[in-house]
């Protein structure tokens, strides 16, 4: 009865009998590979798998198995512990066993554990206050080193191989303050590491004794380089005098150089998300000791230092001529000096450095083309770029040094991510011949899915603009369809051929329903140019909001869009667009707001990006407080008429809530039909499951009510059904 049921439903949504509509659940139950470790010698992996578990209401990770010659059929769980997390694997150097994290045993302390590939108990290795941080194999095999303890007091220890299985590490380093970042010499014979020269013990000290009063750009001490012998244990101080931190330490495969960032310790000159500006790369000598520095720029950080596999090139990436927001070029020049050759000028794309070839000849790297991610090549020698693969989807190849293998993960719109292995880089434009290593989620293959294609269209200026169009599951030509417009954030990011299932741009539940859904890549994004990227600097609203407008406009003369029946979402910068729309047009009947900016001058110093303001607004508001009000949407409140469904997180630092307080306000002051959802949090987007649904089925419901005309806006007794009752004993 039941089947038959659901034969006529999946016939009335004109679906095959063997699919269904995709779900909420669906979406925040995917589950995601990572962390593919291969064995030494190629024939085997072990990964992450994040599984979400919607009845708990959290994720999990787990380890598994893979042979790199079988594929995904060979594919075995290795840890099966429900609620807890094993992560970071990673083999030894006979390949005998590999080591991972877990918190299964420690009050969510990460410890570390030993299995071996044919299965069996794992073993718990580490029992340490504060947990292990991180941990590595020397690339002799000889040695098993771990950061463990509170991170204000961490410190390395360090035990043979041999005698893993016999718990006998013993500590290497007593610093005096917490070690932050460390790394083994490619020799194994010592251990580089990052760390403060004094421990700041006032600090921590006060605030163990109650004063918890937080100062704004608290001065930190900086982080030195130093490194200890593995045989002796003695410690060696590498940076003096420095006026930053040291960060991003890349040592030489043959170990006589040591490159890496100084980034700044000046207190106004650093938050959270700026770490790398004002940043510059030094390279020092393992042997002598001497420091040369590399860069000197004022406004823009470059890329952490690669070496050639013989050591004697360095490149690294920056932004074009060391200047702000420019497209990303490489450099490079002998380790042993020289002038810096900047490289990729005739690519109008971000030059990335990914792997070297053997012969040190090629960089390999993964970069944007419009709404794909394609693999490149980079010849060092005369700097030209050639574009190595052309597929409908996005694809990054990465190189296994240990081992030699080359992997891949690859979407489309059809396809969730997943594993691959490829026998050679020549191999990475045919899709046919790799390997697949993981099938992350089975279920996909019964889910419905509209037809996802990229469109393109001419904007106000007669430029070209792309997007993404996801048609109605059913879709019949010459039929009309509401319409939803999803934009994405950044601005300087763009919606790819991925397999679109987030909370954010959840496009085939609206396919389900009978929607259409546009996804431009307006004005201002990623994967086009830099003219393309760059275009809305010192005007930051109009001709993306033109580009935008002209693509709906396409999909209404194609006869696809019903002009009577257009809906507009987005979050962060697809907010702030959002807002703009708001207040610039009548056209749609519902809009829903996720962390969009309202008001720029105030946004100004609540978020926590001041210099990208500056850039695409034109200097301090303090200077000019007209150009950052005339692009503020608050200015322009009074034309809103349209319904408007705003979301934002309690402690967003990127977008903080009083931005969407003062829309919200404005709104109801108006009379203009509005509902405020504030998300748990302090992060930029919604991290919980739950409230990711809530997210999506209140924007969903706010688009049928207010485009279709159908039902109400939300039921929190539908969002109740979704979780399952537990069972009471009897």
């Amino acid at each position: 009865m039941l089947r038959c049921a659901l034969f006529c439903l999946y016939s009335l949504l004109g679906l095959a009998a063997d699919k269904r509509p995709i779900t909420f659940v669906d979406i925040v139950t995917l589950r995601a590979v990572a962390a593919l470790d291969v064995s030494p010698d190629g024939k085997s992996g072990v990964f992450e798998m994040n599984v979400p578990d919607w009845k708990a209401g959290k994720s999990y990770t787990d380890l598994y198995w893979v042979s790199l010659e079988e594929g995904a059929k060979s594919v075995r769980p290795m840890t099966r512990t429900a609620m807890f997390n094993e992560k970071s694997p990673k083999w030894s150097r006979d390949g005998s066993f590999f080591v991972f994290l877990s918190d299964r045993d420690s009050n969510r302390e990460s410890q570390l554990y030993l299995m071996r590939p044919n299965g069996g108990e794992a073993l718990r290795l580490t029992s340490h206050k504060g947990g292990v941080d991180s941990y590595a194999f020397s690339k002799d095999g000889r040695w098993l080193a771990y950061s463990a303890g509170p991170a204000a007091e961490r410190q390395i220890w360090l035990v043979g191989t041999a005698d893993v299985e016999a718990g006998k590490a013993a500590q290497l380093t007593r610093h005096a303050a917490g070690i932050a970042t460390w790394l083994f010499s490619p020799q194994g014979d010592r251990i580089y590491f990052t760390a403060p020269e004094d421990p700041n013990k006032a600090e921590r000290d006060r605030v163990a004794k109650g004063f918890t009063a937080k100062l704004r750009n608290l001065e930190t001490p900086p982080h030195q380089l130093w490194s200890v012998s593995v045989e002796t244990k003695a410690t060696r101080r590498w940076t003096f005098g420095m006026a930053g931190s040291v960060a991003d330490v890349v040592i030489s495969p043959d170990g006589a150089w040591i490159g890496y960032r100084q980034t700044p310790n000046e207190r106004y000159q650093r938050t959270v998300t700026e770490s790398d500006v004002y940043s510059d790369l030094y390279l020092l000598s393992a042997t002598t000791g001497q420091v040369e520095r590399l860069t000197e720029n004022k406004e823009i950080g470059e890329g952490k230092i690669s070496f050639s596999p013989d050591s004697r090139m360095l490149a690294f990436t920056a932004p074009e001529d060391f200047a702000y927001f420019r497209r990303k070029r490489a450099y490079a020049r002998p380790v042993s000096g020289g002038a810096l050759r900047k490289l990729g000028n005739s690519f109008d794309g971000d030059v990335e450095i990914g792997f070297w070839s053997k012969d040190g000849r090629t960089i390999y790297f993964n970069t944007g083309v419009g709404a794909t991610q394609q693999l490149f090549a980079l010849s060092v020698a005369s700097g030209d770029v050639e574009q190595l693969t052309r597929l409908e989807g996005v694809l990054a190849v990465s190189h296994d040094e240990d081992s030699g293998r080359l992997l891949a993960t690859y979407q489309d719109p059809r396809t969730p991510a997943n594993y691959y292995a490829l026998n050679a880089v020549s191999e990475a434009s045919q899709r046919a011949s790799w390997r697949q290593l993981t099938d992350s989620n089975p279920a996909a293959a019964k889910w419905a899915l509209g037809e996802v294609r990229t469109v393109s269209w001419k904007s106000t200026d007669g430029a070209t603009v792309e997007g993404v169009l996801v048609l109605p599951t059913n879709y019949v030509k010459g039929q009309r369809y509401p319409l939803v417009v999803q934009i994405h954030g950044g601005p300087a990011s763009a919606t790819l051929l991925n397999f679109n299932a987030t909370y954010s741009n959840y496009s085939q539940i609206y396919s389900n329903a009978g929607y259409a859904c546009l996804l431009p890549n307006y004005r201002g994004s990623a994967n086009y140019g830099e003219g393309f990227r760059t275009k809305i600097v010192g005007n930051y609203f109009q001709q993306g909001y033109e580009d935008i407008m002209a693509g709906v406009d396409q999909l209404v003369a194609q006869g696809i869009a019903d002009p009577e029946r257009l809906g507009v979402m987005g979050w962060s910068a697809g907010g702030h667009w959002s807002n703009w729309i708001l207040t610039h047009t009548t056209r749609f009947k519902a809009i829903s707001s996720g962390a969009g900016a309202m008001n720029w001058i105030s946004m100004y110093a609540q978020n926590d990006i001041q210099r990208l303001r500056e850039h695409y607004f034109g200097g301090l508001p303090y200077e000019n407080f007209e150009k950052f009000w005339d692009v503020s949407p608050l200015k322009y409140i009074r034309n809103a008429k349209t319904p408007t469904l705003i979301h934002v997180v309690d402690g967003d630092p990127r977008v903080p809530r009083p931005q969407s307080e003062e829309l919200h306000m404005a709104l109801r002051k108006l009379g203009v039909p509005t509902e405020f959802l504030v998300y748990p949090g302090a992060t930029h987007g919604i991290t919980d499951m739950r409230n990711q649904v809530v997210k999506m089925m209140a924007e969903f419901r706010w688009m049928e009510k207010w485009v279709r005309g159908k039902g109400e806006w939300l039921k929190w007794e539908e969002l109740l059904a979704l979780v399952p009752e537990e069972k009471k004993s009897e």
